[in-house]
């Protein structure tokens, strides 16, 4: 994370779900955090590409996407990337939050996407990073 923005992935193969992340997130998520950097992607590929090029400070998953939905994602890039970014898992129902213990999301949210859940969740799992960067 650099001092004047962090980058923040957003994983969906619905449009409509990343522009309402991307909504919900805003420029930034709190006052004592830098501004957001936002990339989509639409595919898994997409996501471990972007991950192996670096510079990804959150994850946002959509538990809903096909054909690999976020918790199987989030289980993947948690195995198989070295200091993994946090990891923020949309999820259809709060009941299925017990599978991000499973996929090993840092953080769960359920649909309907609400706004000021979201910019917490994603605000509470970028703080420890923004601290490390500034020591």
């Amino acid at each position: 994370m650099s001092e004047s923005t962090a980058r923040v992935l957003l994983y969906s193969d619905d449009r409509t779900v990343r522009q309402e992340l991307r909504l919900a997130l805003g420029r930034r998520v709190a006052a004592d955090l830098p501004e957001l950097d936002i990339v989509e992607c639409a595919t898994y590929q997409a996501v471990l590409k972007a991950l192996d090029a670096g510079g990804i400070d959150l994850l946002v998953l959509d538990g809903e996407a096909v054909p690999l939905g976020g918790m199987g994602l989030a289980r993947q890039v948690k195995d198989e990337i070295a200091n993994c970014p946090p990891v923020l898992l949309l999820v259809a129902r709060l009941a299925d939050a017990w599978l991000a213990t499973w996929s090993r999301a840092d953080a769960v949210v359920a649909y309907p996407i609400d706004p000021e859940r979201v910019a917490r969740s994603a605000a509470d799992l970028l703080r420890p990073r923004a601290g490390a960067a500034l020591t």
